[in-house]
């Protein structure tokens, strides 16, 4: 298994995919990752040779982008900010609903959590 930015990145999928699972990295950086570092975007990642594997952490440094701590670190200073300013977008983040303009009257079941019934219900009949 191979390890980048201190993640174990999955042996069977393809390169381009495995780099996905460090967080910052998206198909798109993926890409030009391999590219900057030679290596076949369709190739295995348990197919890579070690000078690949240390081509592909080179690109990273050299694009300096911003992975796993710092850019979740990055990511948390950027909403308190939003909290803090008490901008919209920072108080639905507070209240933890839906932050960029979905329906919540129906959806929105994921940020909101578990549905809690309010009056009557399901109580004694």
């Amino acid at each position: 298994m191979a390890r980048i930015a201190g993640i174990d990145i999955p042996r069977d999928k393809k390169v381009v995919y495995s780099l996905r699972y460090i967080y910052g990295i998206g198909l798109t950086t993926a890409k030009k990752l391999c590219v900057e570092a030679k290596v076949d975007e369709n190739i295995r990642v348990k197919d890579l040779k070690e000078n690949q594997v240390i081509a592909i952490r080179d690109a990273i440094n050299k694009f300096e982008i911003k992975i796993e701590g710092e850019a979740r670190s990055e990511m948390a200073m950027n909403i308190k900010r939003l909290k803090d300013v008490g901008s919209y977008k920072g108080i639905r983040h507070r209240r933890g609903l839906p932050v960029n303009g979905q329906r919540t009257k129906t959806n929105a079941r994921t940020r909101k959590g578990k549905k809690r019934t309010i009056g009557l219900g399901k109580g004694r009949v």
